[in-house]
């Protein structure tokens, strides 16, 4: 969340096409300038919106925080939420609770069993929906303001009042095995979980998300219960809602569907971990193209050298079509559709990774030329025009990328209080990007870029290390 993204490794990787034809390359890429002009063309725009975005701090009268931003324009009120924990939290043998978890509590709750519950949220309006991921169980609901009160109980009683009956259990759990078993078929699937253990060990966040077929079999009613409880608590929680509600009637609405939880999460440490790198995984599986992916170290969000990551990652592949490594390996060798860099972040492990796909008789030459770029950068750092087309873009696309609705602002704002920012930050970020200088970048760059980097490729060939 922000752009220090809270997401997964491998399985962000673009499926991307190789370049065939030049003219239609040339083509696509006068698209995507042209695109990118349009951008820059509403983006003062976008900023004025942003900075107009009425957003405060309400505090319940038993101690629930959330940030509004009251919104009366739609009559649509959306609240998001965070408790921390997530399927790091998994037990040994039981991976993938936490997974099953959120799926469940949309299959009944308090007097409600499964059918009542999802004829009683039809009825109100209303969609309601959880996930896990790695640090947190997220959950939303997008109500009509008309009906928030039959919508916010039954978000209450799903919060409170988890069923965890057999029936869906033993319903949800097949769906998210059949999802494995197709997995087992899919090399890109596999590369991501040869991958987390390559890099992270026995870290939790090198285990599968959704479990195995053996830990999942073993997860019974009296775990999901117990999970709940130990993670569906006061202090971990965080709380954004966006839409046609007033403080008063929120602060209400907060005590209603998260007073009644106890007062402290009962969470096993979760050690800080830097990805393992300076290794080659090589994943053989006959497919057309190789995919290559990068990992070099990253930097968290608090640190002072954040923003001057965040600029070196948009001149290094994050800036579409601009960036060094499209130029280099796309508009200037024909040897990939797409590639791209991002900065990829969890709570307790950061990395800044390289991805793409090419043919398989280029691998090596394509990751010859993105090594080769890489270095560049990491000994002369960028310029300074790049630097201010980094800046330009970084301040201006934050509104495109993390505020264009009200779901993806109640996102960002979870985000922003999950790495620990204030409730200015949105107005505070610009001065923070503009205020890093080339010399801080190029220090930046060569810290980060230096390093030799975790590499993966996963196609028909394995003669890539050249």
């Amino acid at each position: 969340m922000t752009n220090h993204q809270h997401r997964g490794t491998f399985a962000s990787a673009s499926p991307a096409l190789v370049v065939g034809d030049g003219r239609t390359a040339r083509h696509a890429t006068l698209l995507a300038i042209l695109l990118l002009a349009v951008v820059f063309l509403i983006l003062p725009g976008l900023t004025a919106q942003t900075a107009a975005m009425n957003l405060q701090v309400v505090k319940s009268q038993k101690g629930i925080n959330a940030w509004l931003v009251e919104d009366h324009t739609a009559p649509i009120i959306t609240i998001g939420f965070v408790f921390d924990g997530g399927t790091a939290q998994d037990p040994v043998g039981k991976v993938g609770l936490a997974n099953l978890m959120a799926g469940l509590f949309d299959e009944g709750s308090g007097e409600l069993d499964s059918d009542a519950f999802q004829l009683k949220l039809d009825g109100a309006g209303a969609e309601m929906g959880f996930n896990a991921w790695r640090d947190g169980i997220y959950g939303s609901m997008r109500m009509l303001s008309e009906r928030k009160d039959a919508a916010f109980d039954l978000l209450r009683i799903a919060i409170n009042r988890p069923r965890f009956d057999q029936e869906p259990v033993d319903r949800v759990r097949a769906q998210i095995l059949s999802s494995i078993i197709a997995k087992e078929r899919e090399p890109h699937a596999i590369a991501e979980l040869v991958w987390r253990s390559r890099i992270y060990g026995t870290h939790p966040y090198s285990r599968p998300d959704k479990g195995t077929k053996e830990s999942l079999a073993g997860i019974v009613p009296a775990d999901l219960s117990a999970f709940h409880t130990a993670m569906f608590a006061r202090d971990g929680l965080h709380v954004a809602v966006v839409g046609d509600i007033d403080a008063k009637a929120l602060s209400e609405k907060l005590d209603q569907l998260f007073a009644n939880l106890p007062q402290k999460q009962a969470l096993a440490p979760v050690p800080d971990i830097a990805p393992k790198l300076g290794q080659w995984t090589l994943v053989a599986y006959d497919l057309p193209q190789t995919s290559l992916q990068l990992a070099f170290p990253g930097i968290g969000p608090n640190d002072p050298e954040f923003y001057a990551a965040q600029l070196i990652n948009d001149i290094l592949g994050g800036l579409p079509f601009t960036s060094r490594l499209f130029q280099e390996v796309r508009e200037k060798r024909g040897l990939a559709y797409d590639i791209e860099s991002n900065l990829e972040g969890y709570q307790h492990s950061d990395a800044l990774v390289v991805t793409t796909s090419t043919r398989a008789d280029r691998a090596a030459e394509t990751l010859g030329a993105i090594r080769q770029v890489i270095k560049e950068l990491a000994e002369t750092g960028p310029t300074e025009t790049e630097l201010e087309a980094s800046k330009k873009y970084s301040i201006g696309a934050y509104a495109i990328n993390n505020l264009d609705s009200s779901s993806s602002i109640a996102a960002t704002l979870i985000g922003l209080q999950l790495d620990k920012h204030g409730i200015d930050y949105i107005q505070r970020r610009p001065a923070l990007i503009e205020q890093v200088n080339l010399d801080q970048v190029k220090a930046t760059a060569k810290k980060l870029l230096s390093a030799e980097p975790a590499i993966m490729g996963v196609g028909p060939r394995l003669d890539i290390k050249g």
